[in-house]
């Protein structure tokens, strides 16, 4: 989540729900690798494994930031809130590519895994954290009670991630060449949901748009997705 605290937790717990029931509808699994709870709602950040037809194709025009105008639930006098949450897409690594870590340049951390509320899942030390030194990436899996799977998988993660830097900075040099650079932060949203005082969603890359909001959170992206 970006700007809006709660809000924004809340808003980032709605496109998890967005996403995993498109998954659902268009016989995509996903699978939860982790999950940070909001304090009062919602999620602060959550990775998931999405498995199917073509995965990265579809969803890599979602990377970037959504934001949301509505009116607050939390707001007792009832006000506009604007929030703001960023997807990352990254692809799953084939194994045959090779993406050259060096084992000095990680910080391995290892801990409780919480569930809801921060109870443990277990007492084991099962949860693994790694963190990419010269870069900062940090990328953690608590969803397996081994913690040699956990740390598999975060490892697996953490290559994606590296690959897709390192992609991204390739593509912002061929950009640059072109005179084309464009940057994603906050201020630069790739899509608005507004829900008040009128309902519209619309990509503003695309131009893409429609006017039933509930139906594109309920998970019908497909018309945003393709074009």
């Amino acid at each position: 989540p970006g700007a809006g605290g709660t809000e924004a937790c809340d808003w980032a717990g709605m496109l998890y729900r967005m996403y995993s029931m498109f998954c659902e509808k268009n016989g995509y699994s996903y699978k939860i690798i982790d999950e940070q709870k909001g304090d009062e709602a919602g999620i602060k950040s959550v990775t998931i494994l999405i498995s199917g037809y073509f995965p990265y194709g579809y969803f890599k025009g979602e990377t970037g930031v959504h934001r949301l105008v509505r009116i607050s639930p939390f707001d007792s006098n009832a006000r506009r809130h604007t929030s703001f949450a960023s997807v990352s897409v990254t692809p799953k690594i084939d194994d045959n590519i090779e993406i050259d870590i060096k084992q000095s340049d990680l910080k391995i951390d290892v801990y409780h895994s919480s569930g809801a509320g921060g109870q443990s899942v277990n007492t084991a030390n099962s949860a693994v954290r790694i963190t990419h030194i010269p870069t900062k990436t940090v990328v953690t899996c608590q969803v397996e009670r081994s913690q040699q799977q956990n740390k598999d998988i975060a490892m697996a993660m953490l290559k994606s991630k590296l690959y897709a830097m390192e992609k991204a900075k390739l593509d912002k040099e061929k950009d640059s060449l072109k005179g084309n650079i464009v940057d994603i932060n906050f201020g630069s949203q790739i899509r608005n949901y507004v829900l008040e005082p009128y309902k519209l969603v619309k990509d503003v890359r695309t131009g893409y748009e429609t006017s039933n909001a509930t139906k594109v959170l309920d998970g019908d992206i497909m018309g945003f997705l393709e074009s």
